[in-house]
């Protein structure tokens, strides 16, 4: 039996045609759940003084403690991942929502991993630097994965506007 003919008959199988749609809500409500989880970590102290160090550092955001404690900007923070979370998670029923949690998500993510540039100890200078992350390198690069996947439920949001289209 050739490759061809074996990927023929598994693309063709009924497990595929339930296999993508789970892969599709597991995606996106995985994707929910943990910004949503973050999002209300952003209440406790241990969370704010734990991004302070990466918002100071960055020319983008460090102006933030000048107008916010540093409790006030995590909780401000907190509402806004949790706003996304919901956004992202009404797609079924408002696709159009979606779209602005996917886009806000897709902001947020850009702006963490730009603290890869801006935060001093994302290497592990001890390791040799880079590519050795530290823990806090460690900490910002999943949000890679996590824009793939707020760039994804964004696609996924705006296919289903199209006429025609099933929701699911």
């Amino acid at each position: 039996m050739s490759f061809g003919t074996i990927t023929s008959r598994v693309y063709d199988s009924p497990i595929v045609s339930r296999v993508a749609p789970a892969g599709d809500f597991a995606a996106r409500y995985a994707l929910v759940g943990v910004i949503a989880w973050i999002g209300a970590l952003k209440f406790t102290a241990y969370e704010a003084n734990a991004i302070q160090p990466l918002v100071a550092n960055s020319p983008l955001m460090s102006w933030v403690y000048d107008v916010f404690s540093v409790t006030a900007f995590s909780a401000l923070l907190g509402v806004v991942e949790l706003t996304v979370a919901a956004l992202i998670a009404v797609k079924r029923w408002a696709p159009a929502v979606s779209i602005v949690g996917s886009v806000m998500a897709i902001g947020m993510f850009i702006t963490t991993l730009s603290f890869m540039f801006t935060t001093p100890g994302v290497m592990a200078p001890e390791a040799g630097g880079f590519p050795v992350l530290s823990l806090v390198g460690s900490f910002l690069v999943k949000d890679a994965v996590l824009l793939a996947v707020a760039l994804w439920t964004l696609g996924d949001a705006v296919r289903t506007l199209r006429p025609g289209s099933v929701t699911r």
